[in-house]
């Protein structure tokens, strides 16, 4: 039987991924195919597997630390500025 742990950075990095996912999904359906494939392609580059095939092919991975720190700006743009946020600002004002 094989023992797999899942580390705390691991963890996380696949909760930012799913986060970004979901948006890329919602711009997809709600906003334009655009942005929704740019959310897709970054949630792909957040994966954690994604960081082992970057580390066997090219010798190096995203660090945590560098995805903590491009999340931030990605999710207030997308909350703030985009048009998703106006249209999840109106669906739940209007409610």
């Amino acid at each position: 039987m094989m023992n797999k742990t899942l580390s705390m950075g691991s963890l996380l990095s696949w909760v930012l991924a799913t986060i970004l996912f979901v948006l890329g999904v919602l711009n997809l359906v709600f906003v334009h195919p655009v942005p929704g494939a740019v959310y897709l392609l970054l949630a792909f580059l957040y994966a954690p597997p994604v960081n082992v095939l970057f580390q066997s092919r090219l010798g190096f991975s995203i660090p945590l630390a560098l995805k903590l720190i491009l999340f931030v700006p990605i999710l207030m743009f997308t909350l703030g500025v985009s048009d998703l946020g106006d249209l999840l600002d109106d669906w739940f004002l209007n409610a």
